[in-house]
């Protein structure tokens, strides 16, 4: 029984180490964004290259050479995931600063003498969170397959620590005579990473102003 207890507790903490990865990348690539779009200039070509070289290289792979060098284990693949996913972040906020710093509230800003940190954190970033909480959302699925695919072949957590990709894993033997010890661990990851991209799509539409326009003149009475 206390066996059982401390394997669910360290389901749990997969869980949360998963939450930690989406968010410590997000906030890695939403500040290098802010940087790149609000300065510009040798910082800017310094940061895209560096993602466009990173993005060079396929995720699944670049993690499993990480996992490589670095070994199994929780904080390791929690570093790999981090470091492979602050690409995409920095390029959508680096996009939306480049819009955002033209507008004229921002101007004025500058105009009364307001500094650099205070314009970016309280004038740009709130303008531009609602792209990255869309991207977050939609990132946790791709997060959960990745760790579930490194733990699959052996490059992520330890096997006393009960994952969705091991058990897919300890089952693979027995795929012929107890089918379901692959089929249920798999069906747990399509019902949680399908469930994640609607709540995704649902969350952009509530935060898009344009999409709630679209889906309101839709359901208009004689529009198609």
């Amino acid at each position: 029984m206390k066996l059982k207890a401390i394997r669910h507790d360290m389901s749990y903490l997969i869980s949360a180490a998963l939450l930690v990865v989406a968010t410590v990348t997000a906030t890695i690539g939403c500040v290098l964004g802010l940087i790149s779009g609000y300065y510009g200039g040798r910082a800017d070509i310094f940061i895209m290259r560096m993602a466009d070289i990173q993005l060079a290289f396929p995720f699944v792979l670049l993690c499993i050479s990480l996992m490589f060098v670095l070994g199994s284990g929780l904080f390791n693949i929690i570093v790999a995931l981090g470091v492979n996913g602050w690409m995409t972040y920095a390029r959508v906020i680096r996009g939306s600063v480049l819009s955002i710093k033209e507008k004229e509230y921002i101007e004025a800003a500058r105009a009364i003498g307001a500094r650099d940190f205070a314009i970016i954190f309280r004038h740009i970033l709130p303008n531009a969170i609602t792209p990255l909480l869309m991207l977050a959302m939609f990132a946790v699925p791709g997060q959960i397959i990745a760790e579930a695919s490194l733990t699959f072949l052996g490059l992520g957590v330890e096997p006393a620590i009960p994952t969705w990709g091991s058990m897919i894993s300890d089952g693979r033997t027995y795929i012929f005579t107890s089918w379901w010890m692959n089929i249920f661990p798999g069906l747990a990851i399509l019902v949680t990473v399908l469930g994640l991209n609607l709540l995704g799509d649902l969350i952009r539409d509530v935060l898009d102003p344009h999409r709630r326009y679209i889906v309101y003149i839709h359901r208009l009475p004689g529009t198609i």
